[in-house]
């Protein structure tokens, strides 16, 4: 007797499937270029199945991007120090934190980030994505209440740190961080940089 083939999916569960599938197929494929098709048939489902939770492939794309945002604001606060000595014991494991979740996760970083993907449903104002800025936010604020940050406005000193760090890892993801040209630890001297940027000199003690 034939086996009855594999079905990746129980009963009831077709949503989580077919966005199973498509972070699958951007781990693999390293782009999000697939069409809702090509998902079904991966999944083992109709054609027709994905647009019953996702009326189209950009809405799926905005899904498979919040999660991905999700996933990196929980990296951020599983990587924050309980009682740090300084901003930059702070600073430097949560910054680490940041890029090892995009040069783990290459292609869905870049849709994360991606400028045509993101003005064309506002997926960048979405409270899932505007959490992993609020982590920054949140961070500075407190260091200004607690006199160690400079005080500055506080969204332009998150938008300083993030575009650093930022910029760092798409540097990390395209191998441009070669230790001839930026040295063997680019990331903890940027981030030294950064903090000697916002941090208020503290008297020797």
């Amino acid at each position: 007797m034939q086996a009855t083939p594999h079905r990746p999916y129980h009963h009831g569960d077709l949503r989580r499937a077919i966005i199973e599938t498509a972070l699958d197929m951007l781990r693999t494929e390293k782009d999000w270029q697939f069409t809702l098709r090509e998902v079904a048939r991966r999944a083992g489902v109709s054609h027709a199945a994905p647009y019953k939770h996702f009326p189209d492939r950009t809405a799926l794309l905005v899904e498979l991007a919040m999660i991905g945002f999700d996933r990196l604001r929980e990296a951020l606060l599983d990587a924050k120090p309980e009682a740090p000595r300084s901003l930059l014991e702070e600073i430097t494991p949560i910054s680490l934190a940041y890029v090892a979740f995009g040069t783990d996760n290459p292609a869905l970083y870049r849709l994360m980030f991606s400028a045509e993907e993101g003005r064309a449903v506002g997926m960048h104002l979405d409270q899932r994505a505007l959490a992993v800025f609020e982590v920054v936010l949140d961070m500075l604020g407190r260091g200004q209440a607690a006199g160690t940050i400079r005080k500055r406005p506080v969204r332009g000193q998150a938008t300083a740190a993030w575009a650093l760090i930022h910029g760092i890892t798409l540097l990390a993801i395209d191998g441009l961080l070669v230790p001839e040209k930026v040295g063997s630890a680019p990331l903890e001297a940027a981030i030294a940089t950064l903090v000697d940027g916002l941090a208020i000199p503290q008297p020797n003690t």
